[in-house]
């Protein structure tokens, strides 16, 4: 039996209404918990793409595969777990702070190359953009000063290089063109 794992699936589907619903749906269907999962528009019409993380095995990231292709308005999948990517999620995190505290706070920033966006008396709210665990690092240093609020999307992720992914003609997989 292979071990579970954290996987990305770089998912391509119509930009049409319920869509976001039904792949949800399934997911939640087969018990799947999807960890991180962002929608957004591509460089094609009317195409958009979905990034979704959920912890599987291989089995498993094989059905959710074949399950996602049996959806209509799914155009074309991509399980990108084991490939060269680059993976980034967006942070913002509300601190609580003093005068004093500030300037640590802001030298922190520089570190993670993140940034104050809005700043009150007592607070301060930073951005940070990058993998994973790089938000993660920083939410962990900050935690001492009280962290007030925190929200992030989830993950955006693409192959590295000259891989192209445009769904002009897509590679589909034999399972689904037979259908066809």
């Amino acid at each position: 039996m292979s071990q579970s794992v954290k996987r990305t699936f770089a998912v391509f589907v119509e930009d049409k209404p319920g869509v976001l619903n039904r792949v949800a749906s399934l997911f939640r269907r087969r018990s799947f918990n999807i960890d991180s999962l962002n929608v957004g528009a591509t460089h094609e019409p009317g195409v958009s793409r979905m990034t979704i993380v959920c912890e599987a095995d291989e089995d498993t990231a094989k059905r959710i595969e074949a399950n996602l292709y049996k959806m209509v308005n799914v155009l074309w999948v991509d399980d990108i777990t084991h490939k060269q990517t680059i993976s980034r999620v967006l942070a913002l995190i509300k601190v609580h702070c003093n005068r004093e505290q500030r300037d640590e706070i802001l030298r922190i920033c520089e570190v993670f190359r993140a940034r104050a966006v809005d700043m009150s008396p007592d607070r301060l709210t930073i951005e940070i953009t990058g993998p994973q665990d790089k938000v993660e690092g920083l939410v962990s240093v900050l935690r001492p000063f009280g962290i007030l609020e925190l929200v992030q999307t989830g993950a955006v992720a693409m192959t590295r290089g000259v891989e192209k992914h445009g769904l002009a003609h897509p590679t589909v997989p034999a399972s689904r063109s037979s259908a066809a």
